[in-house]
């Protein structure tokens, strides 16, 4: 699954100054592109803000996010697999924190391949993160998904006005967004989540066992 973070652009715009002020064309050419981008990039969190629509009966447990063989792909800007595994927590946390379902199941994430834009003068770039998921049930002590599910986000952002640790906190709140519409479609086609029970608040859940560490592919 993909989305990506559209930049609106007039056909037809020729480089210049505009009659009236003498601004460079370039110049608002960049202003438009950093409010475009930016209004269009926080779509992976607006939902943060409004009631919690329950996950059947999910509480997370614990959240595992490793980066053993994190690649670095095409021209992009480097980041360290630390940067990368704190902000990917940090998102997983901030999103699935709020389910106070009566089981515990814990997420193993193993982070494969990132790409941050270079900016190029009146160029949109891309960005994109790559990853695995896993979800263990804590009570049954078994993986729920026998193959890894991946996760694949590209977002199209502006040339101007992102620095590198924005586009990574971007790419990693996306990307949690994700993980919870593919968890929501597995429990609607596959049942997850819907034993009995899924109405117990959280202090009635027992301690969660220790999860296993995300174990990458190949």
């Amino acid at each position: 699954m993909t989305k990506a973070c559209e930049i609106a652009r007039e056909p037809g715009l020729r480089y210049g100054k505009t009659k009236s002020t003498g601004v460079p064309m370039v110049r608002i050419l960049a202003i438009l592109s950093l409010m475009l981008g930016l209004a269009a990039c926080t779509d992976a969190t607006s939902d943060l803000s409004r009631p919690v629509e329950p996950l059947g009966d999910f509480k997370m447990g614990h959240a595992i996010v490793v980066a053993p063989n994190l690649n670095m792909v095409g021209i992009s800007k480097e980041a360290s697999s630390e940067e990368w595994v704190t902000a990917v927590d940090r998102a997983v946390e901030t999103r699935f924190r709020r389910y106070d379902g009566g089981k515990f199941y814990h997420l193993g994430i193993s982070l494969e391949e990132y790409s941050l834009a270079v900016p190029v003068p009146l160029v949109p770039s891309k960005s994109g993160l790559s990853l695995r998921v896993t979800v263990w049930d804590d009570a049954a002590k078994a993986k729920m998904n026998e193959e890894t599910h991946v996760v694949r986000v590209v977002q199209v952002l502006p040339s101007y006005g992102m620095t590198r640790e924005q586009q990574i906190a971007s790419l990693a709140e996306e990307a949690a967004l994700w993980i919870e519409k593919w968890l929501r479609e597995r429990m609607e086609e596959d049942g997850w989540f819907a034993t009995a029970g899924s109405a117990t608040v959280a202090s009635a859940a027992p301690a969660p066992a220790a999860a296993p560490v995300a174990q990458p592919e190949g």
